[in-house]
């Protein structure tokens, strides 16, 4: 429970986590409340007071907090912490300090030296079962965070790039995948409203590659179509997620096929050449949610292909969120046109994975590879892309390496593939 502790819109979260306990047990429920310790600009002083009556604001509710973070830009005393534990019921040792750290990553780390780990295990009553963790190799990925590295630039081409956080999941990927390759990540945030024929030299001036990320409506579609462009012709990576496929579908028809007008029936419902659209089995769903497909699916890889290098697998596992697909017709002049269509359904109707062949690195996934990369396993894809930046930079040719195999996901988690499929 955090900051929004006092809202009237809680209360009823509030309720739900205090009759949780009731429900499974005493044991089986940890109330850990996260409140912030701010300081005063002039002394420096940290004030207590706001944790306090947080603290008693859910008392008046019926939940009595087990442990208590705080959140702080300053170092915590043992004299705050134990000025809390007097006026909160909390044990000194459940107060735990939580000051901002300079990598998210490292604060597992921190939590662990602060015995929070230790204390959860004992009010759980876990000890028989619990075992010392081995945080070796967090902790080498935590060093290798904070060390100096060599910097690329990515632009990421977007529309709501003044609420970064929409693209937290991708950029985070970016970062993860740039670790993997001992290098630092900066995020050129183009706003994709902004990004014409004109402005594209100087808004992608010296980056090193490309990310068209998902979205849904027409605004901004142009410029995040002439990012797919930029990258094509320039011979940049570029990485398209979702609707950073379809735009460079959609793109490539344009230019290379000669269409114009091609489009996706998304954002111009008369297009003559619908490149992008419904499948025929959706059209006859009337509520617009149904035809979202949403979820785990399979999917199967083109042996040779840049997508296969990376997996080191024919068959892969993606979630999905999207409604628009690659439209059947027009696959045969694609692929004749140099296209790969390097990912499909496993009966082959539904593009996942596009490619150009003689491109360093042109790939895009109708899935979302971010919703699956860790900062110690980056996603195939965004491992691939950022290795084709580095390379590209230091004047050689990428080379691809597939990841160690993981374990195959449970087939409840997989989405519900159409019957015909």
């Amino acid at each position: 429970m955090g900051g929004t502790v006092g809202d009237i819109e809680s209360l009823p979260f509030l309720e739900a986590i205090r009759q949780m306990r009731k429900d499974v047990g005493r044991r089986n429920v940890i109330y850990i409340h996260v409140t912030l310790l701010p300081a005063l600009a002039a002394t420096g002083e940290l004030k207590t007071k706001p944790t306090q009556h947080s603290v008693k604001e859910l008392r008046g509710i019926g939940i009595q907090p087990d442990v208590i973070v705080l959140r702080s830009d300053h170092p915590v005393s043992q004299e705050i912490r134990d000025k809390i534990a007097l006026f909160t019921d909390v044990a000194s040792e459940a107060v735990i300090p939580a000051e901002t750290a300079s990598t998210i990553y490292e604060v597992p780390l921190l939590f662990e030296e602060s015995g929070l780990g230790t204390l959860l295990v004992r009010e759980l009553g876990l000890e028989q079962s619990a075992q010392e963790p081995d945080l070796e190799a967090w902790r080498a990925l935590v060093e290798l965070i904070k060390r100096p590295k060599p910097v690329l630039e990515i632009a990421l081409v977007g529309k709501y790039i003044e609420l970064p956080d929409a693209y937290l999941s991708v950029s985070e990927s970016l970062k993860h995948a740039a670790w993997a390759h001992e290098v630092d990540v900066k995020i050129r945030w183009v706003d994709s409203e902004l990004l014409t024929k004109e402005t594209a030299d100087e808004m992608l001036a010296g980056i090193r590659g490309i990310v068209v990320p998902g979205g849904f409506g027409h605004r901004g579609i142009e410029g995040k179509i002439l990012a797919a462009k930029y990258a094509r012709e320039r011979r940049l990576p570029y990485l398209g997620l979702c609707l950073g496929l379809q735009c460079a579908v959609i793109e490539f028809a344009r230019d290379v096929l000669g269409t114009e007008d091609a489009n996706s029936t998304e954002f111009d419902m008369f297009t003559e050449h619908p490149v992008i659209d419904f499948m025929p089995d959706q059209r006859t769903m009337e509520e617009k949610g149904g035809t979202m497909r949403l979820g785990l699916y399979p999917a199967r890889l083109t042996p040779g292909s840049k997508a296969h290098a990376v997996y080191g697998t024919e068959l892969i596992y993606e979630r999905h969120r999207h409604r628009f697909e690659v439209n059947n017709r027009y696959r045969p002049l694609l692929e004749a046109a140099g296209m790969v269509l390097s990912g499909q359904s496993p009966d082959g109707r539904l593009v996942e994975i596009i490619e150009l062949a003689d491109h360093p690195w042109f790939v895009a996934s109708q899935f979302h590879p971010e919703f699956r990369s860790r900062p110690d396993r980056p996603h195939p894809l965004f491992d691939g892309f950022i290795g084709a930046a580095v390379a590209l930079s230091q004047g050689r040719e990428p080379v691809f390496h597939a990841p160690a195999p993981e374990a195959t996901p449970d087939a409840a988690l997989l989405g519900k593939v159409p019957a015909e499929s």
